[in-house]
């Protein structure tokens, strides 16, 4: 179970309900907030809600975006080098996902930033493949991580690497 907390213009899009996010995601890295990129195609961006990694994808057709999602978040996870038994693991508890309305301002600065730096290389490389879009944009210094890891893509291995030993024995 996890919940994406979609911006209006997203919600617009995907025409599907909306629901309470109270019950807490089952998912290590929890839940996901989406917004629409209105470029030539369209494009969803997903920023993790933990650890603020962006994820790019098709944004059509917008209906069934929530269950496209975990799929190209596993080719993002797999490009960023993490194990496959956790994407396994990851994309096994993301069986299950709904809409919300968004609830951190923080989290939705965050993601105005990343559509507006990936719009920025974009423009600048031509760069058409979202998943290095992505990685480009992860790498980026982020204000909120500044006193963690300082990045998204750091603070990704950072939150793997906890999580591997929480459940090691």
């Amino acid at each position: 179970m996890f919940t994406i907390h979609a911006t209006r213009k997203l919600l617009d899009r995907v025409k599907q309900p909306v629901t309470d996010p109270a019950v807490a995601p089952t998912t290590a890295l929890g839940n996901w907030y989406a917004t629409a990129l209105f470029w030539q195609p369209q494009v969803a961006l997903l920023v993790n809600e933990t650890t603020l990694i962006p994820v790019l994808m098709p944004l059509a057709p917008a209906s069934t975006l929530i269950h496209r999602f975990p799929e190209a978040l596993g080719t993002t996870l797999r490009a960023h080098g993490i194990d496959q038994a956790f994407i396994d693991r990851e994309l096994a508890a993301m069986s299950e996902g709904r809409y919300a309305k968004t609830a951190s301002r923080s989290v939705v600065g965050v993601m105005n930033e990343w559509a507006y730096f990936a719009n920025a290389y974009r423009g600048d490389r031509g760069a058409d493949d979202l998943v290095t879009l992505a990685l480009e944009v992860s790498q980026v210094p982020c204000g909120p991580l500044r006193n963690r890891h300082g990045s998204a893509d750091r603070e990704l291995q950072a939150t793997i690497a906890s999580i591997h030993e929480e459940t090691a024995f």
